[in-house]
């Protein structure tokens, strides 16, 4: 071996940080229009909820496959492919009729449905990082780079929040959606021009960084017998016990990602600006903590090994996360809940990079496949919290409602002290 490992890794993951970026601009723009599109479209809330279900539906339905197609084809290819539906489905959305072109039911119908495809076209892109990290990255070094996509998406939501309040005070929300839509084909070419599926297939890498990658591998995977790769996948307890955890988890992220612009606005009462500011910061400490949660990860698996170095960031993570969540919805002083609404992102976002990491230790060759089944279940989460918590807030009140998430978030703390990372696929 001659020389220093190259970086071109690190390059590539650089690609997949800002495509996960572009991923958040493109799928969050509903998440930040609620009030100006209900109004344009004459939709309530009850309405809206359904609307919003149907993201999180097709983003966990696609998961799986999206993991599959990831795994037998290539990241290459597969993000190509969805990064320029990303773009196509914007303009649909900006399109949509309203009132003086259709009825209620053609409008949120068309909803549904765009959504729904939205969601099926973003759902591959994290089991595609997880297969690419998988591919490109030694062992005990996968947490921090899929933070770091997390923390892609994070500040995608970010940079939207302020930046598409504005830009639909200015120029409206249909407007808007139609600017943003060109970043994901930009992004699908850059990919598609410059990654490859794996080390050796590019120009780029040298022999160091090939050995680097490589080491510490136990080398091919030998295959069950008469088991195809996805039914192992399917059948093994660990992942299904990390993707119980991690739905958990997700419900105070969809909190997050669904509500909190509406629920700032219309029930705590700050005017919209404000808002749009104070949800960016919130991503901003969540983006953070992704990328912390993935370094501290790397570095806990290599003094005290994949188990407990994958467990102990998600335990102290969601604890704190989901007491946070209970304090600021209780808290009567809106400071110090804006403080807490903040801090229990910066945690809830601690534990994504070990989760995901969890996924590539223990699906190996089928990172994609177990990573698709663990968000499979958070994003069913997705379309519970979005039927759910209306309900509970026409019922109860949004204080119930949104505390209710502290709840998820303590079981999800819970159910990862049963989780073995240490584990692979073909030893449980």
């Amino acid at each position: 071996m001659h020389g220093r490992p190259t970086q071109v890794r690190w390059r590539l993951m650089a690609i997949l940080i800002l495509a996960s970026f572009v991923s958040y601009v493109l799928r969050g723009n509903l998440s930040i229009a609620p009030q100006s599109m209900m109004l344009d479209l004459g939709l309530d809330e009850v309405q809206w909820g359904w609307v919003m279900a149907a993201f999180p539906l097709g983003y966990a339905l696609f998961q799986f496959p999206g993991g599959l197609f990831s795994d037998r084809f290539g990241p290459r290819r597969a993000l190509t492919l969805i990064a320029v539906a990303w773009g196509v489905l914007t303009v649909a959305t900006a399109v949509v009729p309203g009132p003086a072109a259709a009825s209620p039911y053609v409008i949120i119908g068309s909803l549904v449905v765009i959504r729904f495809l939205v969601g099926a076209a973003h759902a591959p892109i994290f089991p595609t990082v997880n297969s690419f990290v998988q591919r490109w990255f030694p062992v005990g070094g996968w947490a921090f780079p899929t933070g770091l996509s997390s923390t892609g998406l994070t500040l995608g939501f970010a940079a939207t929040a302020p930046a598409l309040t504005w830009m639909i005070l200015e120029i409206g929300w249909r407007e808007a959606f139609l600017w943003l839509s060109p970043s994901a084909v930009l992004v699908a070419a850059l990919w598609w021009w410059l990654a490859r599926d794996r080390p050796a297939q590019h120009a780029g890498v040298n022999a160091a960084e090939i050995a680097l990658i490589e080491s510490g591998r136990a080398g091919p995977e030998a295959p069950g017998p008469g088991r195809p790769a996805w039914l192992r996948v399917l059948r093994n307890r660990d992942v299904l016990l990390v993707m119980l955890s991690y739905s958990c988890m997700n419900f105070v992220f969809y909190d997050v990602f669904s509500w909190f612009f509406y629920y700032l606005a219309s029930v705590r009462g700050f005017d919209a600006q404000t808002v749009g500011w104070v949800v960016s910061t919130q991503w901003i400490a969540g983006g953070t903590g992704a990328a912390l949660g993935g370094w501290l990860c790397d570095r806990l698996c290599r003094r005290i090994g994949l188990r407990w170095g994958c467990r102990w960031p998600v335990i102290v993570g969601n604890a704190l996360s989901g007491l946070l969540l209970i304090y600021g919805t209780l808290s009567g002083q809106p400071q110090w809940a804006v403080a807490a609404f903040v801090f229990c992102f910066f945690f809830n976002q601690l534990t994504e990079a070990p989760f995901w990491a969890t996924t590539i230790a223990i699906g190996g060759e089928h990172a994609g496949a177990a990573g698709g089944v663990m968000n499979t279940g958070a994003n069913v989460m997705g379309v519970v919290n979005a039927m759910l918590v209306p309900v509970v807030a026409a019922a109860l009140g949004w204080t119930v409602a949104m505390a209710m998430g502290g709840v998820f978030a303590l079981v999800a703390a819970g159910l990862m002290l049963l989780v073995r990372a240490d584990r692979p696929l073909d030893a449980a």
